[in-house]
């Protein structure tokens, strides 16, 4: 309770900040200032760990790397003005990528909306801003539309696309006396998952129960599903093809998965060509499968948490909306036992291997030194590198969801650091490794203070092209000359050292793997800068 000796004792941002601890938040990442101090005085009583990072941006990706490893929604407290502009980026990947993000930020005081005075973080309509991007953004005129929005939000990520939210407390709300009951705080029961309507289920069970070539497509939704997606391929004998977010949901391991390889010709092909495919959790998008659309030839049976999914970008013979798991439990249970049977597939991943392989030969061989060098249970966190596109997401084997942490539909820069420390920081017993390139590394280079303040243990590897080599290639295709993209590089070892991490330099690809083994088990913030041969002609040389 507020009281004349401590007005700050129980304010809106308290109300706000209980109530997202209640639902077993244990972490918050933003920066502190000169507008969000009350949200950030209640933390330490909370109980919250603090990543401060030194850019918004990092805020939003550490959150999200956070929440993958938890289920829980990852929470960033922005200022005002500047420090909310700066997590956009963040909010635009949350949204694409269908991840929960709770963004808390202070808004100018009731009645000064518009007023255009030269206040300090003064901007136009900062919800607006953020809900042009976002799921949705409320600007809350009370501590109890505050509170009542938090619980909005949980309730959306259970039964929901989850996706961003963003809560705006005006200044003379947010450091004002909540006035909110301690009962209206705690956490509400959340709404039952949805199981799907029965016809359709019958609907899919017997197509599915028919099918002499079914095959199984799990994307991001299915995630957290996959000890019964995987029951369900067992039972039909159905080889399972994930999206880059659904990697792992079954375990990439298995006699049935074909790991997260839909752009691959040879792995779409298996999808095409399946008399019924079982869609789990996916939008099935372009930047998923480099290719516009995927061209089922068989039935087709969707399950998502979204209608608006349900038939995006391949309709449906049957679909069922509803939570992934609750659904594929009663296709499971209606089943009737099926001859077992496990599908000769050894020649379709020796198909996907060639192609991959063929794609960019010396990245793919960089790419498994690399994952020869990851311990089974260690997380990866990648940006939108060739590294990873072109190789690494490809070539890992995970056992579980949410082990390559990445962005491929908004393929941002800037993301694997943040993400990794946010892994990290959720998960202190895993090993976490943030594989980049050099262009992506620059556009967060300041998180790996963020790490070293936080004392983490946290391997980064640097792949060094020399720029943005894709983006040079691209424009040497169109018959350009080369420009923007060869770009001066720093000591990265001696930068490492200057933020108080380790690095070295590492040049002989026989040196790669033990290099980031001794990384690993050094401990610390520890930097490998992976140097390669030039990939390209140097300027001089394009003209000869």
């Amino acid at each position: 309770m507020t009281t004349e000796t401590d007005p700050y004792a129980d304010t809106a941002g308290r109300a706000v900040l209980e109530t997202i601890r209640g639902y077993g938040v244990t972490a918050v990442f933003g920066i502190p200032g000169t507008h969000n101090l009350e949200f950030y005085r209640p933390l330490a009583d909370l109980g919250f760990r603090v990543v401060t990072n030194r850019h918004e941006q990092g805020s939003g990706y550490g959150a999200d790397g956070w929440a993958q490893q938890t289920g829980l929604p990852g929470v960033v407290i922005t200022t005002s003005g500047p420090g909310l502009q700066n997590a956009m980026s963040a909010v635009g990947t949350a949204f694409c990528e269908s991840r929960p993000l709770i963004v808390l930020s202070p808004g100018v005081a009731r009645g000064a909306e518009f007023a255009d005075v030269g206040t300090l973080h003064e901007t136009k309509d900062a919800s607006a801003m953020v809900g042009a991007i976002a799921e949705w953004s409320r600007r809350v005129g009370s501590a109890a539309e505050a509170v009542a929005a938090v619980h909005d939000a949980f309730a959306l990520f259970r039964t929901g696309r989850p996706r961003p939210v963003h809560i705006e407390v005006p200044l003379d709300v947010l450091e004002a006396p909540a006035e909110v009951p301690a009962s209206d705080r705690l956490p509400r029961p959340l709404p039952r998952a949805e199981s799907g309507d029965t016809v359709a289920v019958a609907e899919a069970v017997a197509l599915l129960a028919a099918a002499e070539r079914p095959v199984i497509v799990a994307g991001g939704g299915a995630a957290r599903a996959g000890e019964i997606l995987t029951a369900v391929a067992e039972r039909l004998g159905a080889p399972v093809l994930t999206t880059l977010n659904g990697k792992g949901t079954i375990d990439e391991h298995h006699p049935l998965a074909l790991g997260a390889n839909l752009r691959l010709a040879s792995a779409r092909a298996v999808a095409e060509d399946a008399d019924v495919l079982l869609v789990v959790g996916s939008k099935l998008g372009e930047a998923e499968l480099w290719a516009p659309r995927l061209e089922a030839r068989g039935a087709v049976v969707r399950v998502d948490i979204s209608d608006a999914q349900l038939a995006k970008n391949l309709v449906p013979t049957v679909g069922i909306r509803g939570d992934a798991h609750a659904v594929l439990e009663r296709i499971l249970d209606a089943l009737p036992s099926l001859t077992p049977r496990t599908p000769a597939i050894d020649d379709v991943r020796a198909g996907m291997l060639r192609e991959i392989r063929e794609t960019a030969p010396a990245t793919v061989a960089l790419a498994e030194e690399i994952a020869a060098a990851l311990p089974d249970d260690a997380i990866v966190a990648g940006d939108s590198s060739q590294i990873i596109y072109l190789a690494l997401a490809n070539v890992l084997r995970r056992s579980g969801p949410h082990a390559l942490l990445y962005t491929p539909t908004y393929a941002t820069l800037g993301y694997g650091l943040p993400a990794a420390i946010g892994a990290r920081v959720a998960q202190p017993d895993r090993p976490v490794v943030a594989v980049v390139g050099d262009g992506a590394l620059m556009f967060a280079v300041n998180e790996i203070a963020t790490a070293v303040e936080q004392r983490l243990d946290l391997t980064i590897v640097c792949v060094d092209n020399g720029g943005y080599a894709e983006i040079r290639q691209n424009e040497l295709d169109r018959g350009m000359t080369a420009i923007g993209v060869d770009l001066v590089q720093p000591d990265w070892p001696l930068l490492a050292r200057a933020f108080g991490a380790h690095g070295e330099r590492v040049g002989a690809p026989e040196d790669l793997a033990p290099a980031i083994r001794a990384a690993i088990a050094g401990g610390g913030v520890r930097l490998v800068h992976v140097v390669q041969p030039a990939p390209h002609p140097s300027p001089a040389e394009q003209k000869d």
